[in-house]
């Protein structure tokens, strides 16, 4: 008898370890978004991130290295990646009144709302001298995936990718709270979702970012590392 209690133990075990192995499995499958190019489009409406073309946006700030100045331009152009129309986000980071990044961002909206990120074109400068072109990436080319910028629908806790390029671009981001106040030097926002935005290719960049409905866009990132902020300065809307 005890011989044989002793071999359903070590069935149920076995049985056990097997269960476990295909949870595991299930929870590491691969990052696979479905993308249908009709359930997409370029006019981007996301209460936390509209993007009418012409909108532009101005961010300032003191860094390690100096002044940083950013301008980000909603403009016409469009691109069709993975089949999809995607709008052009046009992002020029200036340092000490020098060229430091050149960005390119593509994005899309699904029916859900969620704005969709497609591709990145980066220029990089170091004292306003070109280069490379690290952090680029294409959906649909060398495994390259999109990822989503931000949803419509805040979750606290939600975390998901914002792109994915394996080993290159791995962007992630974390709902940390909604409906928050924030006051700048431009004004006070209220109703503001405040993220937690990591990538795992650089462990020590780790960046908190508030979006607010008044604006349609970000107000404030600040960098948790190195203990600096950009903050908006001006938002024009056509």
């Amino acid at each position: 008898m005890r011989e044989i209690e002793t071999f359903t133990g070590l069935v149920s075990a076995l049985l056990l370890v097997t269960v476990c192995l295909s949870c595991g499995q299930r929870a590491a499958a691969p990052y696979a978004p479905a993308i249908d190019p009709a359930n997409f489009t370029s006019n981007i409406t996301n209460p936390y991130f509209s993007l009418p073309v012409g909108k532009t946006f101005t961010y300032e700030g003191r860094v390690k290295d100096g002044a940083e100045l950013v301008q980000i331009a909603v403009t016409n152009d469009t691109r069709t990646v993975m089949g999809v129309t995607t709008r052009l986000y046009h992002d020029q980071v200036w340092l000490n009144g020098k060229l430091h990044e050149d960005t390119r961002d593509w994005l899309a909206q699904n029916g859900q709302g969620d704005v969709w990120y497609f591709a990145e074109d980066v220029d990089n400068y170091e004292n306003g001298v070109f280069k490379d072109h690290g952090g680029s990436f294409t959906a649909g080319v060398d495994g390259a995936l999109p990822g989503i910028w931000i949803k419509a629908r805040q979750v606290v806790g939600d975390v998901y990718r914002q792109e994915y390029y394996r080993g290159r671009a791995e962007d992630m981001r974390r709902i940390v709270a909604v409906d928050q106040t924030v006051a700048t030097s431009l004004a006070t926002y209220r109703g503001c979702v405040k993220t937690y935005d990591w990538t795992p290719l650089e462990p020590t960049l780790k960046e908190r970012k508030f979006y607010c409905p008044q604006v349609g866009g970000e107000v404030v990132t600040e960098d948790l590392t190195a203990g600096e902020k950009l903050e908006l300065t001006s938002v024009v809307v056509p």
